[in-house]
């Protein structure tokens, strides 16, 4: 087995703000895991629990909005937080609770991941606060990263259908954004059918096409989360450099194919599996599953 890293300086802070999920395959149990296959120290805030496996969702709780204050503030003032990775947060009030402590502790790198329905399509997030994201959340993103269902939802339309739509509708996205040009969209491609996969990551100017070759699997559970909490880490890592979004995006993506291509690798469950966030930690010579 190799030996420990060692580190020059400290490694980078990130939190998850999010659901639970209790396989493990999305929510704050993966955005760690993301954060720790990364390089970063991974903390967590929970902001809904949920009973859930490959199979579907069976029940969601949220927690009372003072105590995720609580949860946020207790943490803010102790540990220096590098980046912040949202996710599920269900309904409005606990969006504005999120928001407003946000932007009491000045947060940096956030990266807003508007979760809305697991992968077997239940849903996370109550309609009413789909706008309360679009007035409290999205002026204080740094980079949001919707899927196309979830667009065509912030948008109040039906998802693009097509490449060309997609361009107009990052258009559309980033003009919820405030007029910063370190302000980004990614617009998530996967639904649309095809070998190849297209994302577009726009900064009001810039229109960056990412392709990717589909990888045939049926476990992709998690795979927004992973991919949201993988630039969050990477932000908090690379902070100042230039072309901070778009190196993070990119190299978050490609950790990203490398942990769906893997994911059949893992026994987790009967549906939707997860992906395989330590593929490239696991290695035989350290790690040797039983036949």
């Amino acid at each position: 087995m190799s030996s420990p890293c060692h580190y020059t300086t400290s490694p980078r802070n990130a939190v998850s703000i999010a659901g639970v999920d209790p396989s493990g395959g999305a929510g704050v149990l993966a955005d760690i895991k993301t954060f720790s296959a990364l390089g970063v120290y991974g903390c967590g805030v929970v902001a809904a629990l949920t009973a859930q496996n490959t199979l579907g969702v069976t029940g969601a709780h949220m927690p009372p909005v003072e105590f995720l204050r609580l949860q946020i503030d207790t943490l803010f003032a102790d540990v220096p937080i590098h980046a912040v990775k949202i996710g599920m947060l269900g309904n409005a009030a606990t969006v504005e609770t999120v928001a407003d402590c946000l932007a009491h502790w000045q947060a940096a790198n956030i990266v807003l991941d508007p979760v809305m329905a697991a992968k077997s399509g239940d849903a996370l997030l109550d309609r009413a606060a789909i706008g309360k994201m679009r007035e409290c959340l999205f002026p204080l993103a740094s980079i949001v990263t919707p899927n196309l269902p979830e667009a065509g939802e912030l948008m109040g339309e039906r998802a693009p259908a097509s490449l060309r739509e997609m361009r107009r509708m990052a258009e559309r996205l980033r003009g919820l954004l405030p007029h910063d040009p370190k302000r980004w969209v990614l617009l998530k491609g996967g639904h649309l059918p095809g070998d190849e996969v297209f994302d577009l990551l726009f900064d009001g100017e810039r229109m960056i096409e990412l392709p990717a070759r589909r990888i045939a699997t049926p476990n992709t559970h998690g795979t927004g989360c992973t991919l949201s909490s993988a630039i969050a880490a990477l932000l908090a890592r690379n902070a100042g450099q230039p072309d901070a979004t778009e190196t993070a995006v990119r190299t978050a993506r490609d950790y990203l194919l490398h942990a769906i291509a893997a994911a059949d690798s893992l026994t987790a469950g009967g549906g939707h599996g997860p992906v395989h966030h330590f593929h490239a930690l696991w290695r035989d010579r350290c790690f040797n599953p039983r036949p």
